[in-house]
């Protein structure tokens, strides 16, 4: 059994064939997952598939490229949606400097007002990050997100880094970028990060593993990156599915 913590079935690339690509999923073992919205067109759909679905769940935020475009209103809307009963996390937010759609103060004002939300609603929360990792521990650090803990989602950084996002009280998720044969580092952090806070993620439709880089990425996929990590950890990938599925499901407080 799997759990992929991070997809987007919710968008456009996944609008014609989105059944066949969940039953794929269920296919290759994947039990559970989090669909993250992250702004007006893709919360509501977050929760829509979720609503129809026993094992699927939600996560709601505003993401960092779109930061300039966020509300009060917004913000309001967040809070309300944080207590449906398949929301499980806020997020994704953070910081993207790799965009410059929105400026980098601005992004940093949207990611504390949600961290606040998040430790308002006492949610966890998911971190965007490109391009933009000190500026981030330093604003977790500061903002005390240690309170509610939280995800590195797709976690592409060095281990010193990881280091201080486990110093507090983060998971690290990673995804299929730790398949690639020149990711030094995501195969160092995939060694080091310690089994409780380990976590799996495909970010469909992007960052398919090899051998699909470059093509659209899907849930079924997260397998690829269970065998990686069991191989990286010198463990079997029975051991892996089972100890990030327990992971993800005490992170969401999922019961079943």
């Amino acid at each position: 059994m799997l759990f992929d913590t991070h997809v987007h079935l919710n968008v456009e690339q996944f609008e014609e064939d989105r059944e066949e690509v969940m039953k794929r999923a269920k296919e290759a073992g994947v039990e559970y997952m989090v669909i993250v919205g992250f702004d007006r067109e893709t919360i509501p759909k977050a929760i829509e598939i979720a609503e129809q679905n026993d094992t699927i769940y939600a996560a709601v935020g505003w993401h960092p490229v779109d930061a300039i475009d966020m509300t009060d209103e917004d913000l309001n809307w967040i809070e309300e949606l944080s207590s449906h009963p398949k929301v499980v996390a806020l997020g994704e937010m953070g910081l993207d400097y790799h965009w410059d759609k929105s400026p980098h103060d601005v992004q940093k004002e949207v990611f504390r007002k949600q961290i606040s939300l998040a430790k308002k609603v006492d949610m966890p929360i998911i971190i965007h990050n490109r391009e933009a990792t000190e500026d981030i521990v330093e604003i977790l650090e500061e903002e005390n997100a240690k309170e509610i803990g939280g995800i590195m989602h797709c976690f592409n950084s060095t281990p010193e880094l990881a280091q201080r996002c486990l110093d507090i009280n983060f998971h690290i998720s990673l995804g299929g970028i730790v398949t690639f044969k020149n990711a030094r580092e995501p195969k160092e952090v995939a060694k080091m990060v310690p089994l409780d806070r380990l976590l799996i993620e495909t970010d469909c439709p992007f960052l398919a593993p090899h051998p699909y880089r470059g093509k659209r990425n899907e849930p079924a996929y997260v397998k690829l990156v269970a065998e990686k990590i069991a191989e990286l950890k010198a463990l079997s990938y029975d051991e892996i599915a089972t100890i990030t599925t327990k992971n993800a499901k005490e992170f969401f407080r999922i019961e079943d």
